[in-house]
């Protein structure tokens, strides 16, 4: 039986309602005024009056201070996750199978035009999620990708965002942040080129942009706060894993961390060191987790590993890590979660970063029916099929009597209407037409 060490005191849950007032009057401006309207929100919002497309000269000028070991970072982890996104596209094939015969059918793997790549700026320079969407999308194949990132601190993009940007291959970069570059880059805003696809993280006012318009546009996650979850034995270092939760509460004051384990001893450890490891922070980065951890974090005791991955599955968290023996057996038995972690050797900050998967991942239970931003969210699998006449007369007489039951007699008579015509001489047995 499972027993809390420590339990949250809240829930993950945002001010969704809040949220939710706020975005629906601005999309709603938006789609009235368009671009008069994205500049105000700018103006209002952001303190930004300036050029909202860079050009390639603005991008040139504004990055000419990155520094030569910054470039050589970000071109790394730009390979690492494009690598691994090309990978992903290679486990996506075309093929074409007789299922009957004379009936041949088949699947199309093909990107979508459009992508938008959203960056926020905030806090942080959020330069790994710059790359994470246009590296990922560019893998893919798709034609134009339009990249989106806030005023950072009220001057122009942070120019390692911007960096990151143009290195991934981004085609169109765009200084504008929030709700409002959602919206233009679902709605064509500016570059006249809609988005199929809008994907990135950013604060609650950018996940309900995101929720309101999917429908219109495709989007990578319903995001929430960044979750840690870290599943210990007894051979877990406590050390380690205590950086590790604190290493993502840092995210911000409502972002979970939690704690899986079946020795005690351990727990006990990590609830003493946590707060140390806090005190230790910046003063930015101690507040944040700070808050997360006082009303947010759990450690919770289970008697046994099969509990543990109940427990587990049951959090579906984003990010997952395990300190346990036997990688292989969690591995081959946990279902639920945003990406896995496995040995102390790697850790969520590097999955953020650098390693190469994506760090674009579901929250707030997602992971139990959705996984992370792959390049398959940019592809698109479309069916196509045809068949000889001599086939349509099986799949013709069967697509009748079974159209005809269900009420639907003008798609009966498209199936009467071949058979007619490929096999004049012959009658078949149709189904008799209802009264509906």
């Amino acid at each position: 039986m499972m027993i809390y060490l420590k339990k949250a005191n809240k829930t993950p849950e945002t001010e969704t309602a809040t949220a939710q007032q706020v975005v629906t009057e601005m999309l709603a401006q938006i789609r009235t005024r368009g671009d008069d309207a994205v500049r105000q929100y700018a103006r209002d919002l952001d303190g930004w009056s300036g050029d909202f497309i860079l050009t390639p000269e603005q991008i040139r000028r504004q990055t000419a201070e990155v520094p030569a070991a910054v470039r050589a970072d970000i071109d790394f982890a730009i390979k690492q996750v494009h690598d691994f996104a090309m990978a992903q596209r290679e486990s996506l094939r075309e093929f074409s199978v007789e299922l009957h015969p004379g009936v041949t059918a088949g699947q199309r793997v093909i990107p979508v035009n459009v992508v938008g790549c959203y960056a926020p700026a905030g806090r942080y320079a959020h330069i790994a999620s710059a790359y994470m969407g246009v590296a990922t999308a560019k893998a893919a194949g798709v034609k134009t990708v339009v990249a989106c990132s806030s005023p950072f601190r009220g001057q122009g993009m942070h120019p390692h965002v911007l960096y990151a940007f143009q290195a991934a291959g981004a085609d169109v970069i765009m200084t504008l942040g929030g709700v409002q570059a959602i919206a233009s880059m679902a709605y064509g805003l500016f570059t006249g080129k809609p988005a199929d696809v809008v994907v990135g993280p950013g604060n609650k006012f950018v996940a309900e942009a995101k929720r309101a318009l999917f429908g219109q546009v495709g989007i990578d996650v319903f995001a929430g706060p960044s979750e840690v979850a870290v599943i210990a034995d007894d051979s877990a270092d406590p050390r380690i894993v205590a950086s590790d939760l604190v290493g993502q509460a840092e995210h911000g004051h409502e972002s979970p961390a939690w704690l899986f384990t079946t020795s005690r001893q351990l727990a006990e450890r990590v609830i003493a060191l946590v707060p140390e490891l806090i005190a230790d922070l910046p003063p930015t980065a101690r507040d944040a987790a700070a808050a997360a951890w006082r009303d947010y974090g759990e450690v919770i005791l289970c008697d046994s590993r099969e509990e543990v991955v109940e427990v587990s599955d049951r959090y579906a968290s984003e990010h997952l890590e395990v300190h346990a023996d036997d990688l292989d057996w969690w591995l081959a038995r946990l279902t639920c979660y945003g990406s896995l972690f496995l040995g102390e050797e790697t850790t969520v900050a590097f999955g953020d970063k650098t390693s190469g998967p994506n760090h674009v991942l579901p929250t707030k239970g997602a992971a139990r029916y959705s996984g992370g931003l792959s390049v398959h969210k940019f592809m698109k699998t479309l069916t196509w099929q045809k068949m000889t006449r001599e086939a349509a007369q099986q799949i013709g007489q069967v697509t009748a009597r079974i159209s005809r039951l269900e009420g639907m007699e003008a798609h009966a008579r498209t199936a009467d209407d071949r058979l007619a015509k490929y096999f004049p001489a012959e009658r078949f047995e149709t189904g008799v037409p209802v009264e509906v």
